[in-house]
């Protein structure tokens, strides 16, 4: 019984994931594990707003307009309620995300310019 509590303990110490996760914050990425991290990551941004997951698979939304047959980016202050919500996908995807680093791993995707 004795050795089987040792091996407990040595597999929980190295395990990266030892708590358990919340419904309310991202799990935590601390450089180990990642496949695990992301396929967690993704059923947290899913279960707060499927959008939040297609802004990162396709990058974030510029509402747009025609000028002159071509299209341009919408000034921010012409933007309608719709399109506003979907541009804030990416905004709240890159939140969650670099909530669920380590201040190292932040530094890392620090230049990143979308989720």
């Amino acid at each position: 019984m004795i050795v089987i509590q040792k091996i407990l303990k040595m597999v929980r110490q190295n395990q990266t994931f030892v708590k358990g996760a919340s419904i309310d914050k991202p799990l935590l990425f601390i450089s180990e594990n990642y496949p695990f991290w992301k396929v967690r990551m993704q059923i947290f941004l899913e279960s707060i707003d499927r959008g939040i997951w297609d802004a990162i698979l396709n990058g974030p939304f510029v509402p747009t307009i025609t000028v002159n047959n071509l299209q341009e980016p919408k000034p921010f202050s012409q933007w309608t309620a719709k399109e506003n919500k979907r541009a804030q996908y990416d905004v709240r995807a890159k939140n969650i995300i670099s909530s669920g680093l380590t201040l190292d791993e932040f530094y890392r995707i620090l230049v990143c310019t979308s989720a």
